[in-house]
């Protein structure tokens, strides 16, 4: 059984009342979200960890992504990169190695996180082959699947599926032409193989047999974006476009099997085509919860990208997206680093709640109670309410002020501190007669 097969038989699961509890929304909304496909609930059968809800109504989600490369291989820090992002926040991981023992690494992952775990099975099947064979366009049809399957087995709650790059996707492609090409690593393997071997992508014809993989274990389809921009002069072209109509059938065929569906979304994306790429999605793909990668709304930041896609995180949530994949300062650059996770994750938590406060997910609440804690000069208060308290301590205590009810920013002439004292206490008679 699945969470929406269990929704659609009126089954209210010990999952989905964990996410109405954790939302602060009713369980016949969650119920009937789940049941409409809406809302998506990762959460394997094979292993047992904190609900997270995904999709209209809820509050955007933050997913991480770590993973070792080809340069280096550290599962030991890689955990140490899992256990930053749960700290700071994350709702999902994403373990993407592709460098050292890719089972050993996963495992370890899955073994370690309290929060829904997601891969991308062709990345591990390609590398495989690599090793084996010397190119990914040697990869059989065994190798894709038996993959998927074992991932499954292993707990995997969500997978990024490259089932949408087909030989229509990649003509169309092919015939418009791109300044920066595929950047889906995905992409790039399942292409390559279309093309050398002139068949129709595997995982796209044999989609059934996917989605009964799925099933089983209740693992939630991340239908991956191959085709998404990799520089802003590609955003929102005809490739994108194409598989996007290829993407919305297969979560018809998803959800007629019970399996719940998700959509990957654009990357590099100028702020101004996010609203319409949102409404795009969620039309064409009957209101699957969206995942936006980044997004990236210019190209000239490297060393800045987790600004930059914190800025496009907040112009997607308050457009409908409804779960963010952080990006890090070492986006383009490098293998992350422990530090640059945790940039990332902060800076993509910040945009997710700008973005979810112009949407309506929450009324500043929060906000307001900084706003009280601030005019009180109510330094624990306001540290208690950061997004994230060690580090908004550290930075005052960096440089202590010699009045401790003030900051080193203005030190004796703390405009509050004066308005305080000469404003709020005041009994003049100036304000008596207005």
């Amino acid at each position: 059984m699945t969470q929406l097969s269990d929704a659609r038989k009126g089954i209210l699961t010990e999952e989905m009342k964990t996410v109405a509890k954790k939302e602060n929304v009713s369980e016949d909304f969650i119920l009937k979200s789940v049941a409409d496909g809406t809302i998506v609930i990762p959460s394997n059968v094979n292993r047992d960890i904190e609900a997270a809800g995904i999709g209209a109504g809820l509050r955007t989600k933050v997913n991480a992504t770590i993973g070792t490369s080809t340069d280096i291989v550290n599962f030991d820090e890689e955990e140490l990169k899992a256990q930053i992002a749960i700290d700071n926040g994350a709702d999902c991981l994403m373990e993407l190695s592709i460098g050292g023992d890719l089972d050993e690494i996963r495992r370890r992952i899955l073994g370690m996180s309290p929060l829904p775990v997601g891969t991308v099975p062709i990345y591990q099947a390609a590398i495989e082959t690599i090793r084996d064979k010397g190119s990914a366009i040697y990869m059989d049809e065994d190798i894709m699947f038996n993959t998927i399957e074992k991932q499954a087995k292993d707990g995997v709650d969500f997978m990024a599926i490259h089932c949408s790059v087909n030989i229509e996707t990649l003509s169309r492609l092919k015939t418009q032409g791109r300044k920066a090409g595929l950047v889906s690593r995905g992409g790039a393997f399942i292409s390559s193989w279309i093309v050398e071997n002139e068949i129709e992508n595997p995982l796209y014809k044999n989609y059934d047999y996917i989605l009964e993989i799925a099933k089983e274990h209740d693992v939630v389809m991340s239908l991956a974006n191959a085709m998404r921009a990799g520089a802003i002069a590609d955003s929102t072209d005809r490739a994108q476009v194409q598989e996007l109509i290829i993407l919305g059938e297969l979560v018809d065929r998803a959800r007629e099997a019970g399996i719940q569906t998700m959509i990957e979304g654009p990357g590099h994306i100028p702020i101004n085509e996010i609203p319409a790429n949102v409404t795009i999605q969620k039309k064409l793909c009957s209101g699957a919860p969206f995942y936006m990668l980044g997004p990236i709304v210019c190209d000239v930041a490297p060393g800045y990208d987790h600004i930059v896609s914190a800025i496009g995180a907040a112009e997607s949530a308050k457009a409908g997206a409804d779960f963010i994949c952080y990006v890090t300062p070492a986006e383009h650059l490098a293998l992350p680093s422990p530090q640059d996770v945790k940039d990332g994750v902060i800076a993509t938590r910040i945009g997710a709640y700008a973005g979810d406060m112009a949407k309506g997910a929450h009324n500043g609440e929060k906000d307001l109670l900084m706003a009280d804690a601030r005019k009180a000069l109510d330094w624990e208060a306001q540290y208690n309410l950061a997004i994230c308290p060690d580090d908004a301590r550290a930075k005052r205590d960096a440089r202590p002020p010699e009045d401790s009810d003030a900051c080193t920013m203005c030190g004796d002439f703390c405009a509050v501190k004066i308005v305080n004292e000469w404003l709020d206490q005041s009994d003049s008679d100036v304000f008596k007669t207005h």
